[in-house]
């Protein structure tokens, strides 16, 4: 077996849906199996899932054990030669496995790898690229010096900016949403730290396989990250648990800081932490109950506008979901495919003006081909929504509509 992918869910099944149907696409060539990892999801991802895609090998848990534990519950029973942690709100490539696999087994000091992750409008994800915690790293990213002063190597040093985004690059923490990992840098390094229910635990990890003599590599080789879907970050809990992660890090790896460095940064993390919830405390304090605040997509705008790619029969269905879903926006619809729209958005003829997403139908486009139009023409600032001919589901960054 060439390499086992693991996926945890948490409520998120069309967003996975997506996903998994663009990995098959992804392992077409390749001799790989699938695991699905659920954290007792309630919205029926169980039935909807299976019968969808049978292949894979599914565990269930009745509770919600967390991202380190469900991971490595899968790994456990991994056959592959590498195993690929992957998040449920991604999409990719036709070629990026490949490609990736192909780097790996030409660089055989390589213990873990990453790609290139951009947002849904197209913008790079400063996680993908991330250097180790330092003192004036961990001072810059939790004061926000770190944006004031982005190239600066150690205010700037966590998110890896002076590193250039296009090229292949040795660094020293990859994120768990996509992170490709030889199975005997795992076996020497261990698996995932169970101590960090969620967040954490891929810097961790990170930097036990470099401590195990492997190393990280950035590979520029790009993917969707819709970051995120399955987790409200405007929540006490939230904030509690990813503040609680970042202080098991540090306790565990303190050495490298000295006992006073160590100290300072534990009491910055919970100094953030009770900022954070101070704000989200005044911010519930004085909302208006029972109201909810509407979020434009465009000033003065209350409801998407989409710019519409697809086959005729796409187009068709999708003039029904608007309607069923009271989208009562002026959309545009263009029949096309890839060979006939090659430019898709940026073709000469479309206007982009007053549209906040643009849709693509994924039968009449690949994925490759979405996200490469996504990424060259980012500064449109169009969110993508891409539809599903065969669920009938189009999925965008703010919800799915059936």
């Amino acid at each position: 077996m060439k390499f086992s992918v693991v996926i945890v869910n948490y409520n998120v099944k069309y967003y996975l849906e997506q996903c998994l149907c663009s990995l098959y696409r992804a392992i077409d060539n390749l001799s790989a199996e699938i695991f699905v990892v659920d954290n007792a999801s309630v919205d029926d991802s169980e039935a909807y899932l299976t019968e969808r895609f049978p292949r894979i090998t599914y565990i269930y848990n009745k509770e919600n054990v967390g991202f380190a534990r469900a991971n490595n519950q899968a790994i456990r029973q991994a056959k592959g030669e590498y195993v690929l942690l992957l998040n449920p709100d991604t999409v990719l490539p036709e070629q990026t496995l490949e490609e990736a696999l192909l780097f790996m087994d030409t660089h055989p000091c390589a213990g873990a790898a990453g790609v290139k992750m951009l947002t849904d409008d197209g913008r790079f994800l400063r996680e993908s690229k991330r250097g180790y915690p330092t003192l004036a790293a961990t001072f810059g990213k939790l004061s926000g010096l770190g944006k004031l002063f982005p190239r600066s190597k150690g205010l700037g040093g966590y998110y890896c900016n002076a590193l250039d985004a296009d090229a292949i690059h040795r660094v020293e923490v990859l994120a768990g949403a996509f992170m490709l990992l030889r199975r005997s840098a795992l076996e020497k390094s261990g698996l995932l730290d169970e101590d960090f229910f969620m967040y954490g635990e891929d810097i961790d990890l990170s930097c036990r396989i470099e401590e195990a003599g492997y190393e990280n590599y950035y590979l520029p080789y790009p993917i969707l990250h819709y970051k995120g879907e399955s987790t409200s970050k405007d929540t006490y809990h939230h904030v509690r648990v990813f503040c609680g992660a970042m202080d098991i890090f540090f306790r565990k790896h303190g050495e490298r800081y000295g006992l006073l460095g160590r100290w300072l940064v534990r009491i910055g993390i919970h100094l953030q932490m009770y900022i954070r919830l101070l704000m989200l405390s005044l911010r519930r304090i004085f909302s208006f109950p029972g109201k909810k605040a509407k979020v434009p997509f465009l000033k003065g705008q209350a409801f998407p506008r989409f710019l519409v790619f697809g086959e005729e029969a796409t187009i068709h269905s999708l003039r029904g979901l608007f309607k069923r879903n009271g989208l009562i926006g002026k959309h545009h619809f263009v029949v096309a495919n890839e060979a006939s729209v090659a430019d898709g958005h940026a073709s000469p003829f479309i206007s982009l003006k007053g549209f906040t997403h643009v849709v693509y139908d994924c039968r009449a486009f690949s994925f490759s081909t979405i996200i490469r139009l996504l990424s060259h023409h980012r500064k449109m600032g169009l969110r993508l929504g891409i539809y599903n001919p065969e669920s009938r589901v189009l999925v965008t960054p703010e919800k799915c509509y059936l």
